[in-house]
């Protein structure tokens, strides 16, 4: 076959100049863009990895910015909770100095004035905001979480930032958390607020002993407590103290304590112990006699906010021997007298008090079988509730017995009474007693009736005491009946309490459910029965700036406290002890108690002060450190999430690098490389073309 020109150009000058050029654009694109592909057609394996690298450098610089953001947050609240314990540092201060008794009055008031100071610098830091958001509201950054009354009005929800994939970090601390959380560790502490003295020693006439003469202590006598109208020790039972409390489980008790002239405040003091439920080789509660008189009970288990306390005592009964029936019905002592002076002018049945709230009783108002109590320590947890303008607020919160949290609308009452009482194990039989003057000034007295076969509510309505209208309590299924008693929820008992006080009820006292629902909404536009944040009952008159409604519910068999009488299944008003120690808090509220126990000028609680509930300065330092504690951890929890999100930012920046890297030995072009290849490339064309016009120049003679 003859070698033609034709076939030379294209098979061997056309292939290898074709393939050449392009290697050599291909080498001088990559040296140009500097990656070694500009398209998936090029390499699908470098693409497809380019690709991979790629997105996990968009998601870092997402983790890098989510972090920052949150480190800025929860650095900024840090900080913030550093100036909050310098302030509470400075408070803790000026409380030693008021303690101090060299303190006038006026040195006392000046001290109270810059702790409000102080009070309103921490409201200012609990309102601090960044970028106009505020730190503290949870996920309502836009509301103002501390309102003038010092209320929390943000919620409890967590912020947390995406730091990968199922990967978050929590960069928020909430009002919830910061102003009303919960120390599992710290043991519920309360106490008396009445002062008591060693009411025999101004009575020389009466003193036997030299005992008799001396400040009260746990070894002085019952005599000297209770005071006396003769010289002579007598050995009868002839005081009786009638307790009422709450133990550390929730479970309720009532009992009368006799004891006689010579046994000692500390013998008390152990039955008070064994109410409680301390035995003589275990002890659930600490009890304790003040130096002013005032009686503490301390639980010795942690995490409980249900301990409370009560305590009145009656001595000299007029009559030799006071029956049984006299001593256990504690609405006949009310003739009694509290005040010793004319006590022993006119020996009769005198009364020693222990818990001053300033409440009083519903009792009256035409209300047939209950006395209204002049004394407070009579009433307990008949007493009224507390009147502000327009708002009735009760004092006793209700808590759930499992797990300590404050009660709902939604929660039933079975799950925070005390089951103990009355029908073991149920609601079933429970009577609830609610009397007051409604929205108009008018009395009523109802009663809400817990049954198992359908739970009801009646009124006595001409005050004869009987209750002669009854109506249904409505459940919400379907179809829908009475309430089963340990069904009933807190939001019924409130729908029955604001259509009693705004004299809203249904149509027919044997009305349908409809007329039930209706009643319960037109009352809802006269009044508005509410549990508070901190599970208190609440009502607000709609329409008047100051209420003349009243209301007072309590169990019906509250003051019965003859041999086997079951404790009150619930309380949600009492004249009862000071609380000093809890494992919730209440921030903003524990800084104004502790400013009125300055404002009292005393040093321990004392009912005589204006504000009668005042728990002194000496336990408003206690309460200080508890709120110093509780911020401290609070804010080591802002410092490790702080932590957590600068490690966080730390780590994508190092991964970034590490990654970044990566992709450039994929896809990054090494420019030596290329430009030795492209050398190579070069020099091999240069030598194809040489060879080219070598052989283009050939003659015939060159083949012969």
């Amino acid at each position: 076959m003859r070698v033609t020109q034709s076939m030379y150009y294209s098979n061997v000058f056309s292939t290898s100049n074709s393939r050449l050029n392009q290697q050599l654009f291909d080498v001088n694109r990559q040296i140009a863009s500097g990656q070694k592909i500009q398209y998936a057609s090029d390499d699908i394996r470098t693409f497809a990895e380019t690709m991979r690298l790629d997105n996990e450098l968009s998601t870092i610089a997402q983790v890098k910015k989510s972090a920052a953001s949150g480190y800025e947050v929860a650095n900024q609240t840090d900080v913030t909770l550093n100036e909050f314990t310098d302030s509470m540092n400075r408070m803790r201060t000026l409380l030693i100095q008021a303690a101090n008794d060299t303190n006038d009055d006026t040195s006392r008031n000046a001290i109270a004035i810059e702790l409000k100071g102080i009070a309103e610098n921490l409201t200012s830091l609990a309102n601090t905001s960044i970028n106009g958001q505020f730190l503290f509201s949870g996920s309502s950054t836009n509301i103002k979480p501390i309102a003038e009354d010092g209320s929390y009005q943000g919620n409890d929800v967590a912020l947390c930032k995406f730091l990968g994939s199922n990967n978050q970090q929590k960069y928020n601390i909430t009002g919830a958390e910061l102003f009303l959380g919960e120390e599992k560790q710290v043991k519920r502490a309360i106490t008396s607020n009445v002062v008591n003295n060693n009411l025999l020693a101004n009575y020389s006439a009466l003193q036997i002993n030299q005992e008799d003469s001396e400040p009260l202590s746990g070894s002085s006598t019952i005599r000297n407590l209770m005071g006396d109208t003769d010289n002579t020790v007598d050995p009868a039972n002839k005081h009786f103290f009638y307790l009422r409390g709450t133990q550390h489980d929730g479970t309720a008790f009532k009992e009368k304590i006799t004891m006689k002239d010579a046994d000692k405040i500390d013998d008390l003091l152990t039955k008070i112990g064994t109410a409680y439920g301390n035995t003589g080789n275990v002890k659930v509660v600490n009890v304790t006699l003040t130096s002013t008189g005032q009686i503490v009970i301390e639980d010795k288990l942690s995490g409980s906010s249900k301990l409370d306390f009560s305590l009145v005592g009656a001595t000299d009964f007029s009559g030799a021997n006071p029956s049984a029936a006299d001593v256990s019905n504690i609405d006949l002592l009310d003739g009694g007298e509290t005040d010793f002076t004319a006590s022993f002018a006119s020996p009769g049945l005198f009364l020693v008090e222990f818990t001053k709230s300033g409440l009083t009783s519903s009792a009256g108002g035409g209300v047939t079988g209950d006395v209204a109590a002049s004394t407070e320590g009579l009433i307990y947890d008949r007493a009224e509730f507390s009147k502000l303008g327009s708002v009735l607020s009760s004092g006793v919160p209700q808590i759930v017995r499992g797990d300590n949290s404050f009660a709902v609308g939604g929660t039933k009452l079975s799950e925070v009474a005390d089951l103990s009482q009355g029908t073991t194990g149920t609601l079933d039989g429970t009577n609830l007693k609610f009397v007051g003057e409604d929205i108009n000034g008018n009395n009523y007295n109802a009663v809400i009736n817990l049954n198992s076969a359908g739970s009801t509510f009646t009124l006595d309505t001409n005050f004869d005491g009987t209750q002669d209208t009854t109506y249904n309590l409505y459940n919400m299924d379907i179809p829908r009946v009475n309430t089963d008693a340990d069904k009933v929820t807190y939001q019924q008992i409130m729908d029955v309490m604001n259509m009693v006080v705004t004299n809203t009820l249904p149509a027919n006292s044997s009305g349908t459910e409809a007329e039930y629902d209706i009643a319960i909404l037109n009352s809802q536009a006269l009044g508005n029965t509410f549990l508070n944040k901190d599970g208190k009952i609440s009502f607000k008159d709609i329409n008047s700036p100051i209420t003349k409604a009243t209301m007072s519910i309590y169990d019906a068999n509250s003051n019965d406290f003859s041999v086997g009488a079951d404790a009150s299944v619930m309380s949600f008003n009492a004249n009862n002890a000071l609380t000093i120690r809890d494992p919730k808090t209440d921030f903003f509220k524990t800084i104004n108690e502790i400013i009125q126990a300055v404002e009292s000028h005393s040093n321990t609680p004392d009912s005589n002060s204006i504000e009668k509930r005042n728990v002194g300065i000496q336990n408003a330092i206690a309460m200080m450190d508890d709120l110093q504690d509780h911020t401290f951890r609070t804010q080591s929890v802002i410092g490790a999430q702080s932590n957590n999100l600068n490690n966080s930012l730390e780590r994508a920046g190092i991964l970034e690098i590490s990654i970044m890297s990566l992709r450039s030995s994929v896809i990054d072009t090494d420019l030596a490389e290329s430009s030795l290849r492209l050398s190579q490339l070069t020099l091999n064309y240069e030598a194809m073309l040489s060879i080219v016009g070598r052989v283009s120049k050939l003659s015939l003679v060159n083949y012969l």
